[in-house]
């Protein structure tokens, strides 16, 4: 990014201080490609007993059938001890599973290990989750991801950064911005108050890595913030979309030329069809910029039918899975495809984006925008309402 040196700069940790490492579930079988998978799990867990019931769970040393913890936030979960739940199926919830991979979660706090429950607490229809991807010394593939539903530790692949919410409160409410920053910088651009939305929007653009983290180039440059502005708020839509569909440029879109068997075992691209091969199935167009679109070093597409073909262990909760390859699935990869493109088709704009007029961590400094203070760095206190503690006892916090 020309027009920056390396101390120009400030750190993402400080622009967006509150950050939470992503939950972290120590069994897979709680995420699925589809709900109906999850139901039938539970059934199958709830229909075994003692130490059959034990296996199928997958115990670590943070859950067993006999820990007792408290409901998530938001969530209808039992709270008893698992050994002997005899209750109706949680109602599976959208998570991001992993990068470009939204699946669907049963939300239940004694299934998952860490399940932070200061996120869950903010987590709505307002809220964007920002993800880090691996800072590598030849990172690929974008930096920040933006999410509207809660990001996930991928179970495999490339493992994922801290998450840093958008907004601290339900409701999108405080921004989880350094204290004065947005009116810093309406005041340097000679702007009307700068939205949250678009802070976020620079920085799915701006980010680079740095010797000391994720950085953010700022600008007192008009020209230069619309800019970037218009670039990020394309990319947080292709993220997002909120039930929109884009379609590829000269609006095209794939299409399934040739079905696919009703169990694929093997995904490959043709460069000269642009086509994407599924077993003797195939989808076009699919541009190649979709097919090489890497995140933390590993090609999305391939790493998104993986997760839904790889084979597993007989006799296991996840081993409980469609027999055959569901529509839905078909769906949503086409739309990933386009996704995909769209956002590569993005990627020259963004490395040509040349920082004018920074504004510089001494800057910052010296307008009292940092350094942040450390309540900014810890989740707000949003709790006004009782939660339900182990074995159903409420408590407030």
């Amino acid at each position: 990014m020309p027009g920056v040196t390396p101390d120009d700069a400030p750190l993402l940790a400080d622009l967006m201080p509150w950050s939470v490492a992503p939950p972290r579930l120590g069994r897979g079988w709680p995420t699925a490609p589809d709900t109906a998978s999850l139901k039938a799990r539970w059934r199958a867990l709830l229909k075994a007993e003692g130490p059959d019931r034990e296996a199928l769970f997958a115990p670590t040393r943070s859950r067993t059938l006999a820990s007792a913890v408290p409901q998530l936030p938001g969530r209808s979960g039992g709270t008893g001890r698992l050994a002997r739940e005899s209750g109706p199926c949680p109602e599976p919830v959208r998570v991001l599973a992993a990068p470009f991979d939204e699946q669907w979660l049963l939300p239940d706090h004694r299934l998952i290990d860490s399940a932070r429950p200061e996120l869950w607490r903010v987590a709505d229809d307002h809220q964007v989750f920002v993800v880090e991807q691996s800072v590598t010394p030849e990172p690929s593939g974008p930096l920040l991801l933006a999410s509207p539903v809660l990001p996930l530790t991928p179970p495999h692949g490339p493992r994922i950064g801290r998450v840093r919410p958008l907004y601290r409160r339900p409701g999108g409410q405080e921004p989880n911005l350094a204290p004065g920053l947005p009116e810093h910088l309406a005041e340097r651009l000679g702007t009307d108050p700068v939205d949250p939305l678009d802070v976020l929007a620079w920085f799915l653009v701006a980010a680079r890595p740095g010797p000391r983290g994720i950085e953010v180039p700022l600008t007192t440059d008009p020209e230069t913030w619309d800019h970037g502005v218009g670039l990020g708020r394309r990319t947080l839509w292709l993220m997002r979309r909120n039930g929109d569909r884009p379609k590829l440029p000269g609006g095209r879109r794939p299409y399934v030329r040739a079905p696919f068997p009703s169990r694929p075992l093997e995904l490959r691209y043709d460069p000269g069809e642009e086509a994407l091969l599924i077993d003797e199935g195939r989808i076009s167009p699919v541009p190649a910029e979709a097919w090489d679109f890497h995140v933390g070093g590993v090609r999305a597409l391939q790493e998104w039918f993986a997760r839904r073909t790889e084979p597993a262990e007989p006799g296991t909760l996840e081993a409980v899975r469609p027999t055959t390859w569901p529509q839905p699935w078909t769906s949503e990869l086409l739309e990933l495809i386009t996704v995909l493109a769209l956002l590569a088709e993005l990627r020259p704009s963004q490395a040509a984006l040349t920082i004018q007029r920074p504004i510089t961590p001494a800057m910052l400094r010296e307008a009292g925008v940092l350094p942040v203070p450390d309540t900014t760095r810890r989740p707000a206190s949003v709790l006004d309402h009782h939660e339900e503690g182990p074995e159903g006892q409420f408590t407030l916090l």
